[in-house]
């Protein structure tokens, strides 16, 4: 089993910056893929960004291209969501997510259930 915990969400103005961290725990994740979403009050969860197990790749959702960058450190068991030029329609829970199936390098996986293992969620909110 693999535990994921995110922080680092939090209230910032429009314009601002924000890196959100996930930390796995009970199993290493350095080959799995991961998954960056979020959902907002009234909303389907949504895909945000991915990152390969190596952190080769990155992919992310046309709504945040540009703005947001995902990393990770495997050697500490976590990955990272750099989110910068925050807008207020990207207020909602972020949640990391891994994928821990057969996985093809150059597939993007968006869907929520393409993921195994799922944190609990943080809180962004961007205030006007």
């Amino acid at each position: 089993q693999v535990q994921l915990v995110e922080s680092g969400g939090g209230l910032v103005q429009a314009g601002g910056s924000l890196r959100l961290s996930c930390a796995a725990s009970g199993r290493t994740v350095n080959n799995y893929r991961m998954g960056w979403f979020r959902q907002a009050p009234g909303k389907e969860r949504e895909f945000v960004g991915g990152i390969t197990g190596s952190g080769g790749r990155t992919y992310y959702a046309d709504s945040v291209k540009g703005r947001f960058t995902a990393s990770r450190d495997n050697a500490q068991n976590t990955v990272f969501l750099q989110m910068n030029s925050l807008k207020p329609e990207d207020t909602a829970v972020y949640y990391c997510a891994a994928r821990s199936r057969l996985t093809n390098y150059y597939s993007d996986y968006r869907g929520t259930n393409e993921y195994d293992y799922w944190g609990q969620g943080a809180q962004v909110t961007v205030s006007s």
